[in-house]
């Protein structure tokens, strides 16, 4: 595994894929559903119609950014459990800056332009400001990132909710939604005719991509980081300073995931609501991260992967009478077979299992 090429991995990586599906096919046939049935609506839920399309790459765009906000933290060796909170920050700061800027800027598409770049960076500056908190905990207080993160998880929607509900309800609304965006305001609908997707959401998660990888591969910042990630003491020892470091660590990738709030708030939501009830892109991102091997060039497959999988498996759970609880095997078998291999992979680049020449 640790000499296998990029075009080996891919093919293990589609094998898994089949295998897993295979074997989920069996335990379907076992509990006494139609293993055929199953498998096709699963394909078929994912790429099967012009919508599905739409729908898996709708999710594949917000977990590959979420998943690349994991991502930055993880290779630089600090463990960001927080990309929900700092996604449902993002979203509101975007909400926020687009409903009260709206009135001073003119309609159509200069206005419309306007508010999406505005609510962008709002988004950028706030999701980074709350990562950069149990960034700061860590680096001078020694407080564990993992226990404040998830905890400000919690904090992030409770305080968000309780803004929405009580301030920012739209007059009429019985639930707690905020005024819709002027339908100026919105990413316009290329190829797929979607009101919840566009091709540009799309293209600025893979720019998205594209910049963080240059940014942690191509730059000293980026070495710092993942000099950091690998080796603390000989970072420290060649001049980076570990407690800054771990701070700008956590506000960058904080910027990333507010990005991923920004774009779910524009192009799904189109006003913002209760984010209680908000997928956990946040925490799937986890999974999306560590099955790309932290790379975040690898989160873009591993994101439509599964995008794919949560489209399958929504689609089974509208159209079939299957347990929910069996569908979740299913895709939990894929993504283990799936990550399997690059665990190995991990494991005997840490432990040196590979030879002295890896």
């Amino acid at each position: 595994m640790l000499r296998a090429t990029a075009l080996e991995r891919l093919a293990i990586a589609v094998a898994s894929t089949l295998l897993a599906l295979a074997l989920g096919a069996v335990v379907v046939a076992a509990t006494g559903y139609d293993a055929v049935e199953f498998v096709s609506a699963l394909a078929y839920g994912a790429f099967g119609s012009e919508s599905n399309v739409a729908f898996t790459l709708r999710q594949s765009t917000m977990l590959i950014l979420a998943g690349v906000a994991v991502a930055v933290a993880f290779r630089a060796g600090v463990f960001n459990i927080g990309v929900q909170g700092q996604f449902v920050v993002g979203g509101f700061a975007t909400a926020v800056t687009v409903l009260f800027a709206a009135p001073y800027l003119p309609d159509g598409v200069v206005g419309g332009v306007g508010l999406l770049v505005l609510g962008a960076l709002a988004a950028v500056l706030a999701g980074g400001a709350y990562a950069a908190l149990p960034g700061v905990m860590k680096a001078y207080a020694d407080a564990n990132e993992v226990i404040t993160t998830i905890m400000l998880n919690f904090i992030a929607s409770g305080v968000v909710f309780f803004v929405v509900d009580n301030y920012l309800r739209a007059e009429g609304a019985a639930a707690p939604n905020t005024e819709q965006f002027p339908e100026y305001a919105a990413l316009p609908s290329v190829v797929f005719d979607s009101s919840s997707f566009s091709i540009v959401g799309l293209g600025v998660a893979l720019a998205t991509v594209a910049v963080v990888a240059v940014v942690m591969s191509r730059t000293s910042f980026g070495y710092d980081l993942v000099t950091s990630g690998h080796q603390e003491s000989a970072a420290a020892f060649s001049g980076v300073d570990p407690k800054r470091n771990v701070v700008t660590t956590m506000t960058f990738s904080g910027m990333v995931a507010g990005l991923a709030g920004a774009m779910f708030t524009i192009m799904i939501l189109g006003y913002y609501s209760d984010p209680n009830t908000f997928p956990r892109f946040g925490f799937d991102a986890i999974a999306v991260s560590l099955l790309a091997a932290n790379n975040p060039l690898g989160v873009v497959p591993a994101g439509l992967l599964f995008g794919g999988l949560d489209a399958g498996g929504q689609y089974i759970g509208f159209t079939l009478d299957v347990p929910p609880e069996l569908v979740d095997g299913v895709v939990g078998l894929v993504v283990l077979f799936v990550a399997a291999p690059e665990l190995f992979r991990m494991a005997g680049r840490r432990t040196g299992l590979g030879g002295d020449d890896e």
